[in-house]
């Protein structure tokens, strides 16, 4: 990043009903970062029914924009991204409402950025294991399953995907389309991954737990856990559909080898089909399954490709937009 221009830092603040704690949180952002020379905060109120808009305003937030219903965390997120961009914001620090993250922190997160190091910089609350947080086994446990799923999909080594505690660089920002509105944790580092953006993990001390209530995201964690595991799938069909829907079609083909494998070698031995004719039929289901998997593989990929160019118009729609209009309102 060019350090001889004007830096402008948004940090952008999702929030449902988290009266007690906004003002805390947005009063915590430094006034100072090295390397930074604007700071603003907004606050995306998701429909909250207490008054946490009211706080948010009173606190300093530059920007304060509140749903008419609860909507869910990636559309706030979406949105928080759209305001900060069009603030001008080079760098975008999302941090979560609830007290868990400690704004001090943010430093850790920009300096990445500016330095060229990164795309995008996601705080890690298991990266070092002397900052590993107090919370439920079997949070800890599912976080580890997720990291897992997203590395082996992604190809990364990370240790957290599901912190909301955020960095990201203007460019970053722009070239990001989400389509989940329950949650976006892990599907902006899929997307941001196989777009070929580099993401960097930092360790920071959090809280294991809300400081005040329950978590909105998790708190039926096989719900969450379900959510989750499709949006990362949808996702990976979308990147990698040859894989996704050639991997299918080679189950079938295989299943389909075995049996008529199987049918040559009775035939061989008894001159006849009888009684495993229905396995021959069988295998040639699956051979057609087969087929029709690799034909929506081809045409999966075919979609894949005018998506790139998609996105890729997109992104300098979004440049030409946010560079020279403000279109945070």
């Amino acid at each position: 990043m060019d350090t001889e221009k004007k830096v402008t830092l948004v940090v952008t603040i999702p929030a449902y009903n988290e009266s007690a704690t906004i003002a805390e949180v947005i009063e915590a952002v430094p006034n100072q970062i090295e390397g930074i020379d604007k700071i603003d905060v907004v606050v995306i109120d998701d429909g909250s029914g207490d008054d946490t808009a009211a706080r948010a305003k009173a606190a300093g937030a530059a920007k304060v924009v509140s749903f008419t219903h609860n909507r869910g965390l990636g559309a706030a997120f979406n949105q928080g991204v759209k305001i900060a961009l069009g603030l001008g914001a080079d760098i975008i620090v999302n941090i979560d409402g609830d007290g868990q993250f400690n704004p001090a922190d943010i430093s850790k997160l920009t300096k990445p950025i500016i330095d060229g190091q990164a795309d995008m910089v996601t705080a890690s609350r298991f990266a070092d294991s002397q900052l590993v947080p107090t919370m439920p086994w079997i949070k800890k446990w599912g976080n580890r399953r997720v990291a897992n799923i997203v590395n082996k999909l992604a190809g990364l080594n990370l240790r957290d995907v599901s912190c909301g505690f955020r960095s990201y660089s203007r460019d970053a920002a722009m070239r990001v389309t989400l389509m989940g509105g329950h949650t976006y944790t892990q599907e902006i580092i899929l997307d941001m991954a196989f777009r070929g953006l580099s993401i960097l993990e930092v360790p920071v001390k959090v809280l294991g737990v809300r400081k005040v209530g329950s978590s909105r995201v998790a708190n039926n964690l096989f719900k969450y856990g379900w959510n989750s595991l499709m949006i990362m799938l949808r996702v990976f069909r979308d990147y990698r559909p040859m894989q996704v829907f050639g991997g299918i079609g080679l189950v079938f083909l295989t299943t389909a080898m075995l049996c008529g494998g199987f049918v040559m070698v009775h035939y061989l031995q008894t001159g006849g089909f009888r009684p495993y004719i229905f396995v021959a039929f069988i295998g040639g289901g699956f051979v057609f399954i087969s087929l029709i998997c690799y034909i929506t593989a081809l045409l999966a990929g075919m979609m894949h490709r005018l998506r790139n160019l998609q996105d890729e118009q997109l992104y300098l729609l979004r440049k030409q937009a946010y560079d020279y209009k403000d279109v945070s309102e």
